[in-house]
């Protein structure tokens, strides 16, 4: 893969979500997904793919109540496979079980979609080499047409074992309620670029990728956020190369007014449609 989850990029580093019920969750994401379980309590659970870095935790919460319809957080949490080989075998396992999901090419990358049981969004991908994708005006092609999934089986004839172990969290996918005070505020405040647009929504990205961070408005303008015990996004982390650019961007977000809480080194902001994120570093 490509360096554009490092220094000197600030990227998406783990999701933390609500579920139902953590036991059947735990099923789909070990059996259908291929995680492992890192960590584990009664409502809690970290789980990775190399057995040291957690990349998603589930929660379920006290008194918890099923994904609310329109409102904003989590459209999906994306994963990115190491190769198109990865991808293949991926596809295999999901025909094997016969799970439902979506595909699609985006010409930067090639990507199947599917929904825990709980209606939490997941995209599984891989990325084309960034020598292939075009870019014009400071903006990256990208397209949704069909997955060419023939072409993908012929990639690879080895046996799923769960995911490859140097997966990592590619980006995320966030309904917002205003695009237009969603884009300000990733781009002014958290300093990412816009670099694609789609029908209602928006694509940003540090250091040319095609997307760490996308934003629509598919659920409606106006959308509240979601309440805290509802299936869904808790929060997400942005890993930042430094503390001196971490700093930059507390100081830039406390200029607009956005909240910013500290607690033993961990802060946290959220966007201004309530999408909670916690600012970290890279310590690699």
């Amino acid at each position: 893969m490509e360096r554009f989850h490092s220094k000197p990029n600030t990227f998406v580093g783990q999701v933390n979500i609500n579920v139902t019920n953590l036991e059947s969750a735990l099923t789909f994401y070990q059996e259908i997904i291929g995680f492992q379980v890192l960590e584990q309590t009664a409502r809690k659970a970290v789980l990775t793919t190399d057995g040291q870095t957690g990349l998603l935790i589930l929660e379920q919460p006290v008194n918890v109540i099923p994904k609310e319809g329109r409102s904003s957080g989590l459209y999906h949490f994306a994963l990115l496979l190491p190769t198109r080989a990865d991808l293949s075998i991926f596809l295999r396992h999901l025909l094997k079980t016969g799970y439902k999901f979506g595909a699609s090419d985006h010409k930067v990358s090639e990507a199947i979609y599917i929904t825990d049981p709980d209606g939490n969004g997941i995209e599984i991908y891989r990325d084309r080499p960034s020598s292939e994708w075009t870019w014009s005006n400071g903006k990256v092609t990208m397209m949704t047409d069909p997955l060419d999934g023939d072409s993908l089986l012929e990639e690879s004839t080895a046996d799923w074992n769960g995911l490859p172990a140097d997966t990592i969290m590619g980006h995320i996918h966030l309904h917002v309620s205003d695009l237009q005070k969603a884009e300000e505020f990733y781009k002014n405040a958290l300093g990412f670029s816009i670099v694609s647009h789609y029908p209602q929504a928006s694509f940003t990205s540090t250091g040319g990728y095609h997307h760490h961070i996308a934003l629509n408005t598919w659920q409606g303008v106006g959308v509240p956020a979601p309440k805290q015990n509802s299936v869904g996004l808790n929060w997400y982390t942005l890993v930042f190369p430094s503390e001196e650019v971490r700093g930059q961007v507390i100081e830039q977000l406390q200029k607009i007014g956005a909240p910013v809480l500290a607690e033993n080194d961990v802060f946290m902001t959220e966007d201004p449609s309530g999408n909670k994120i916690r600012l970290c570093l890279n310590n690699a």
